[in-house]
């Protein structure tokens, strides 16, 4: 594996993005965490969220309420009604052909208004002995009731009490079903059934119908119904909810089994679901149907108890299965749904009932959601690690959110919208955690590089420089580096003079004043000040941020030190400050950059042969009279067009290998005059070199007569000695400087 790979492996981001992936996956496994109630709060209210975005969709049409609402209560007078008036409703709806009736309601008393028991309230007074014997001779409205039940389909309602003060009496509910398990071997009190305490059932007169089953709808602890139990333990022994018996009656069933699934948990046998007429009905692990709302209340049709007695819905109740039950406010029997906070709560058996009939209840898939958990976690963790470590917080930002967006959309699309309801909190939960702390690591990461840059870069190269470290601080290798790099050398001539002209403090604040307009330059043109070295200067281009267009903007640099230095000149000597020259040198090469120095006190700088060539450089501007002098190397990497004039071949003091070096002029075209200048200047050149000496010498003092330059007179005074003196006959024409 790469160097590089195992130094990015093994970074701090990357490694808080490793674990926080591992350890969320691995936190998931316990089961305190996966049945956390907070969780399933959250999912809940996802889920919720998940309804109103799908919005309220038709019921099958089989399913319709027959309400006692405010208007029959205002024909027929305040509830409870006489038992006689609901014998009546059940033989109208008989007649309009209804296929079974079940009742949101619990007979739990006899009738107050029967005439026998009304006479048997009254004193003995109050009326005459006859009118008595009548008024008891005459039907009990519980039997009349009772009568009429046992002439239809109808389903009773019974209430469990499953509160610590509830006790088990001694009558138990008689529903027609028979129920058995599966496996066979598995006792129903072994199952994860809801379990009951006591029960509060119809009076014995009235209790005669085919069968019942009980009203028990259980909100969560948020108070809203989202999943009710299709049966519940009593005595050991399951019993089937008034909307399941609805069904099945009125379906023509008569078995269910209770499927377990193939594994006990320590609490019992987690259920798979019910069976039922060859069907299978999915539930959670207690039993519970998961419900699948149409919409807000007043999704099924509702019809008033008066009209129905009045014959005027008939058409609308022939072959449909019927709830009676109300919404009328002051009778309390309201609940909370996701679509609709206050909801009565026969629609919610009507929805159970809508349900079974469509076979469409939303279905928990705990393997789903363990499998998505896991991918999501691991899988999108990694990714968001990855992205965040290498791609920085925009990059990680959007793949998060679009990893979030992935995991809840697909959650919606092809798990919700399909019918099958996972908890996707977890996830979401542990992404947005695994996140946060790459992105924090990355911050204090990051901020720690980026401290370190901007401390180490912020005073040698430009803000533009450091910002591109800063961005992207894989282009900084401070352990040392092979990099191609141009070095600029400058210094003041004659400093040694002038510090012996200045006072200590006027001579500082002259320095400053130097050293910062020449640095501004520097940066400016996107150089790194390497260092002062008294009056000198050294700077890099290309390092640390690699750079094709280094020699130029070395270059540019060099010449705006020197055309700046000329517009310093008669200001300073206004101030009375000395009138300075500088030489500056600069050659273009690979070397070596990084930090370097003790292990107590190091800097980033550049090392290397080209360095030391580019300070004998800077030097060499003495001799030949010039300002700035280039290499060759950095001539031939230069990509714009530079008016420059050759010095010479030369081979410094410490290298052996000769170098042609130049005077830049100016970037761009020569004028006419300069072009015929340097036309004459290479013909005297050129003579030189052929030690054609003497013409050489004519060509170069007319120079220096026409354009006066210390280079010509250098030229024309060795024409002079190589003809006093001639040069041995291996002479190449390289000048050998023998100092530095």
């Amino acid at each position: 594996m790469p160097a590089n790979t195992i130094k990015k492996i093994l970074q701090a981001p990357l490694l808080t993005g490793l674990v926080a992936t591992f350890l969320a996956a691995g936190l998931y496994i316990l089961p305190p965490v996966r049945h956390s109630v907070l969780l399933q709060t959250v999912d809940n209210r996802l889920a919720d969220a998940m309804f109103r975005l799908r919005g309220p969709i038709p019921p099958s049409g089989r399913v319709v309420i027959v309400d006692i609402d405010e208007k029959s209560i205002a024909r027929l007078g305040q509830w409870p009604w006489p038992r006689t008036v609901m014998a009546a409703l059940i033989e109208r709806l008989t007649q309009a052909g209804v296929r079974t009736i079940g009742f949101d309601i619990v007979f739990a008393e006899p009738d107050r208004t029967s005439p026998a028991t009304i006479a048997a309230s009254l004193p003995p007074e109050s009326l005459p002995p006859e009118l008595r014997k009548q008024l008891a001779s005459l039907p009990d409205n519980d039997q009349v009731l009772a009568d009429a039940i046992g002439r239809a389909p109808v389903v009773l309602g019974y209430i469990f009490e499953t509160g610590a003060s509830a006790t088990a009496g001694e009558d138990t509910p008689f529903p027609a079903i028979r129920i058995q398990p599966r496996p066979p071997t598995v006792p129903f009190a072994d199952m994860l059934l809801p379990e009951a305490k006591g029960v509060i059932l119809n009076t014995p007169t009235i209790a005669v119908a085919e069968t019942e089953g009980f009203l028990n709808v259980f909100p969560d602890p948020s108070g809203t119904v989202r999943r009710s139990p299709l049966f519940i333990l009593y005595q050991g022994i399951p019993y089937p909810s008034m909307a399941f018996e609805v069904f099945r009656s009125g379906s023509g069933l008569a078995a269910a089994t209770i499927v377990a699934t193939g594994k006990a948990a320590p609490q019992g046998w987690p259920l798979a679901g019910i069976e039922t007429g060859g069907r299978f009905i999915p539930t959670d692990e207690a039993g519970r149907l998961v419900l699948n709302f149409r919409g807000p209340d007043r999704t099924f049709p509702y019809l008033s108890v008066i009209d129905v007695l009045e014959g005027k819905e008939d058409a609308q109740l022939r072959d449909k299965f019927v709830l009676i039950g109300t919404s009328a406010a002051g009778l309390l029997d309201l609940r909370a749904t996701p679509f609709a906070p206050v909801c009565p709560g026969v629609e919610v058996n009507a929805t159970i009932i809508d349900n079974l009939l469509a076979g469409d209840p939303l279905r928990h898939d705990q393997l789903t959601e363990q499998g998505v958990t896991f991918l999501a976690l691991i899988g999108g963790g990694l990714l968001l690690t990855f992205l965040l470590t290498a791609g920085g917080p925009v990059v990680g930002g959007g793949a998060g959110l679009l990893l979030l967006a992935l995991l809840i959309g697909g959650d919606y699309w092809f798990l919700f919208r399909r019918g099958v309801l996972i908890g996707i909190t977890y996830p979401v939960i542990g992404l947005t955690l695994i996140f946060l702390n790459v992105t924090l690591a990355n911050y204090l990461w990051a901020g720690r590089q980026k401290r370190f840059i901007e401390t180490a870069f912020s005073r040698y190269v430009s803000p533009q420089v450091v910002r591109q470290l800063v961005a992207d601080p894989e282009r900084l290798q401070l352990a040392g580096e092979q990099r191609e790099t141009s070095i600029l050398f400058s210094d003041i001539r004659g400093f040694t003079t002038l510090s012996e002209t200045m006072e200590p403090g006027e001579l500082g604040r002259f320095m400053n004043l130097y050293l910062t307009e020449m640095s501004d330059i520097i940066m400016a043109h996107d150089g790194m000040v390497d260092k002062f070295i008294g009056d000198a200067i050294m700077a890099v281009w290309g390092a640390p941020v690699a750079d094709d267009q280094h020699a130029d903007k070395a270059v540019r640099a060099a010449l705006a030190m020197r055309d700046r230095l000329a517009e310093l000149r008669p200001q300073w000597e206004e101030q009375g400050l000395p009138r300075i020259a500088i030489g500056v040198g600069i050659n273009s090469g690979v070397v070596s950059a990084g930090n370097f120095g003790s292990r107590q006190r190091f800097d980033y700088t550049v090392i290397g042969d080209e360095v030391n060539l580019a300070s004998r450089l800077e030097g060499a501007n003495k001799a030949y009279g010039t300002t700035v002098i280039i290499s060759e190397q950095t001539k031939e990497k230069l990509t714009s067009a530079l008016v420059c004039r050759f010095l010479d071949l030369v081979r410094v003091k410490g290298k052996q290998r000769p170098v042609r070096i130049y005077e830049p002029i100016r970037f761009g075209e020569a004028e006419a005059g300069l072009r015929a200048e340097l036309a004459q200047y290479e013909e005297a050149v050129a003579c030189y070199q052929r030690q054609d000496f003497a013409a050489a010498r004519e060509r170069f003092a007319a120079l220096a007569a026409a354009h006066p330059h210390p280079l010509y007179d250098l030229y024309r005074q060795r024409c002079e000695h190589f003809l006093a003196e001639p040069p041995p006959p291996d002479w190449d024409g390289v000048f050998v400087f023998t100092t530095k």
